[in-house]
């Protein structure tokens, strides 16, 4: 199974995207996650300029069509989702590439509420196969994988997170 990892954040030393890799790094034999991180080269979503091709799109575009499904950890900003992750969702609305597909979104604050149900909201408007959320708390001061994963209890709930994408993905089913 291909699996895509979006990080909804930009920073370096993102947390969000430390979780992804650590995700990477636990995922079964049978997955081959990838994490795209051309986010910040996408350009700001304008209905004038749909027609445009624009490199980066195509390649964000590519990336979601050739995953069977979607892993997204994405933090909360002034109580909804980071302006340039929401653009990147924007960008893909009409392109149908999350059209039935799993999507798993991972938080790692309990102090997120407002981001996940916008989260949600979205990939449902986009008719993506939205599944359960996973929180999975991350020490605040964690940089890197080493440090995503020796919190506690952060393998195991990676692992049970796996269990459910991969249950998703091969029964086709609304999560």
């Amino acid at each position: 199974m291909r699996v895509l990892g979006l990080s909804g954040s930009l920073r370096a030393a993102s947390v969000h995207t430390a979780l992804l890799h650590a995700a990477a790094q636990t995922a079964p034999d049978d997955v081959e996650m990838t994490i795209f991180g051309g986010l910040d080269n996408l350009p700001h979503f304008n209905p004038d300029l749909e027609d445009q091709k624009f490199d980066s799109v195509t390649a964000f575009r590519a990336a979601l069509k050739d995953s069977a499904a979607v892993l997204i950890a994405c933090p909360e900003y002034a109580h909804g989702l980071p302006g340039a992750f929401k653009n990147a969702l924007d960008l893909v609305v009409g392109s149908g590439d999350l059209s039935g597909k799993p999507v798993l979104a991972l938080h790692t604050s309990v102090r997120s509420i407002h981001a996940p149900a916008q989260l949600a909201e979205v990939l449902r408007t986009m008719d993506a196969r939205v599944l359960d959320a996973v929180l999975i708390e991350v020490p605040r001061r964690a940089v890197g994988v080493d440090s995503v994963l020796e919190g506690p209890g952060v393998t195991e709930a990676l692992e049970v997170m796996w269990r459910s994408l991969q249950a998703a993905e091969n029964s086709g089913a609304p999560g």
